[in-house]
């Protein structure tokens, strides 16, 4: 098993009135709020932390969201390029562009492919579809957006590989009449792709394209009703069973000392979730295109009855603010404690699920700080991940 090091740069310091008087902390608060001072010392702490876990060997992920204080990655391939020089040894997961924002998915290849030659072949490129304040910041139309997805990564994949030439692309949702990027990548044909999401659809075509599927907190029932779809989708096929590195999980993870302090500190994570997630409902079930009609009359009746694109049981616990720490822990989404007891929870969520080779650990948001991050790295990385990386991949049949 490999793991990654997930940090999205929040900016919490926000005064606790003002975030009690907005509709959603995403895309509607004003930025006078973010002081661009304060902003630059949390990108400085932020980017040495990816340096110590070069040094000590955790592989890092770049994440992006837009206009609000849960990220300040706005620009994730500045973020990425910078990372790509100053790193040397790890694997780096750019968790990712956001491609149904973007309305020439060309550009997003060309980037990526630029950062894989300035790493040497380190990057790994992951997809997201973008949720609604994303949508309404980046000025995109949420018709359409799976369809979009999958045509943009069609084109990235054709932009990354091919070798003799311009081409053009007229597709459905991007035209493209002159595709022929400098440089082409480092790694052949092209950097390994992820993509994060339990919608079942999508975890079948993941598992017919062979690309590793990221589950963001979703907990043991979840996760095993995506990955099994995954297989499933795969031996309909006719393809190979697939192994364990095809499977990833993410979720907080917080290393002390003793398990006191690992749930203590750890605890301060779920600002993610309970101040970091609010949103208004204009940007999420509300927003046309992101529920399939036939569901759309349950989700609007029950507002919890439903996760990603509004299917029925994929709602998630940490979806919506006032999860405690119990919650969290008992649900697979945190392992907090000192470094024996953090690898037992992994171990038991790995087994509930059936196995997955790949850990994104949250280790930083909210009000941690840079000395409690620096602490959890370190420990995380000689304690827990040399245990962790005697977990060969098998094949789940």
């Amino acid at each position: 098993m490999d793991a990654w090091f997930h940090c999205e740069n929040p900016y919490p310091f926000v005064p606790d009135e003002v975030l009690a008087a907005t509709d959603s902390v995403r895309a509607s608060l004003p930025n006078r709020y973010c002081d661009p001072k304060i902003a630059a010392r949390l990108f400085e702490e932020t980017l040495d932390e990816y340096l110590l876990c070069d040094e000590l060997g955790l592989n890092i992920t770049s994440s992006e969201h837009h206009a609000g204080i849960n990220c300040l990655y706005g620009a994730s391939p500045v973020v990425l390029g910078i990372v790509a020089r100053q790193t040397k040894n790890i694997r780096l997961l750019s968790m990712g562009t956001l491609i149904t924002v973007r309305n020439d998915p060309v550009r997003a290849a060309e980037e990526y492919a630029t950062a894989d030659v300035i790493s040497k072949g380190r990057l790994e490129i992951g997809f997201v579809k973008s949720g609604g304040t994303e949508m309404a910041s980046g000025n995109a139309n949420p018709i359409g957006i799976r369809e979009r997805f999958w045509e943009a990564i069609d084109l990235i994949d054709k932009t990354l590989t091919y070798r003799e030439g311009p081409f053009s692309w007229e597709g459905k949702h991007f035209t493209h009449r002159h595709v022929n990027i400098w440089p082409r990548p480092y790694q052949q044909p092209h950097p390994p792709m992820w993509a994060a999401t339990s919608d079942p659809i999508d975890t079948a075509e993941l598992g017919r394209r062979g690309m590793v599927n990221i589950m963001v907190m979703r907990g043991v029932d979840v996760t095993k009703r995506a990955w099994g779809s995954y297989r499933e989708a795969r031996k309909e096929a006719g393809l190979a069973a697939p192994a364990t590195d095809r499977f990833g999980y993410s979720a907080f993870v917080y290393v002390g000392d003793t398990d006191e302090e690992g749930v203590r500190v750890g605890s301060k994570l779920l600002w993610f979730v309970n101040t970091g997630m609010k949103s208004a409902p204009q940007y999420a079930k509300y927003l046309p295109g992101t529920t399939p009609p036939e569901l759309a009359p349950q989700l609007y009746r029950d507002p919890n009855a439903a996760g990603s694109l509004g299917r029925p049981g994929r709602g998630s616990a940490l979806n919506r603010p006032g999860v405690t720490t119990e919650m969290a822990m008992a649900g697979g989404r945190m392992y907090a404690g000192n470094p024996d007891t953090v690898y037992r929870q992994i171990m038991d969520f790995y087994d509930k699920v059936g196995g997955f080779g790949q850990l994104i650990m949250v280790g930083k948001t909210g009000f941690i700080t840079h000395d409690e991050a620096v602490k959890n790295i370190t420990l995380f990385s000689k304690e827990v991940l040399p245990r962790l990386r005697e977990i060969k991949p098998v094949t789940l049949d």
